[in-house]
């Protein structure tokens, strides 16, 4: 898998400064979605217009921005996922008088994006690594979904005390994340197919996008959580 040192990922644009009041503004969030045991990565795919992506989309009315990019990623890929914790340079200031020792681990975007949907609206995409479920949570989850007539269950989030490698233990080896069915919420997200991908061809795949490198930045703070978790 290439890291940061060798791909030749882009850079951040200069800072701007714009105004958009609410009629002119759309938030939306995608997920890099990592199957940590097999070091692989979900991939979209449209079937009719022959291109790969990563899963976003706009959040919904009043919905954290981070549940927004989870329900986006199951919606468009099948896959359930969370947000997965990483170390990461931001700049966000930790909570004030916060009760417990702050944590190197946070969910906070990788990249940002600004792009134009019309000629006065704006889209602002935020970035998210997320890992796929283990299998009892998936399983919980979509029996929770039946019972609640296919509304969207949110995941707790990974547990502040959990390692990579304790939670990687409760998966049997050669387990496969389930890819659940008509998950897509409208007739073009029904045209969407997914796929676990090694890391190195999802990259490819997705080679000249800011995706490539939510992929690679994605891996190099999952391997290095790792790392920190084992000194």
């Amino acid at each position: 898998m290439a890291n940061s040192a060798s791909y030749p990922g882009p850079s951040s644009d200069y800072p701007v400064i714009a105004n958009f009041d609410s009629a002119h503004l759309t938030i939306g969030a995608g997920v890099s979605i990592f199957h940590l045991a097999t070091a692989r990565v979900v991939v979209c795919y449209h079937s009719t217009e022959g291109y790969w992506f990563l899963p976003k989309g706009r959040r919904d009315a009043g919905e954290a921005t981070n549940t927004g990019a989870e329900r986006e990623g199951f919606e468009e890929s099948g896959y359930r996922n969370r947000l997965l914790p990483i170390p990461l340079r931001h700049r966000q200031p930790q909570a004030h008088n916060a009760s417990t020792l702050s944590s190197p681990f946070v969910t906070e975007p990788v990249w940002t994006q600004f792009m134009p949907v019309s000629r006065s609206t704006q889209y602002i995409l935020f970035w998210y690594v997320a890992e796929t479920l283990p299998p009892d949570l998936d399983a919980s989850l979509t029996q929770q979904t039946v019972v609640e007539n296919g509304a969207y269950q949110v995941p707790p989030p990974f547990p502040a005390e959990t390692t990579v490698k304790q939670r990687l233990a409760g998966e049997e080896d050669g387990y496969e994340p389930l890819r659940h069915q008509n998950t897509g919420v409208n007739e073009e997200e029904q045209l969407y197919e997914s796929y676990l991908l090694p890391l190195d061809e999802a990259v490819k795949k997705l080679r000249g996008t800011i995706m490539a490198d939510v992929v690679v930045r994605g891996w190099e703070a999952v391997r290095a959580r790792k790392a920190m978790e084992e000194t």
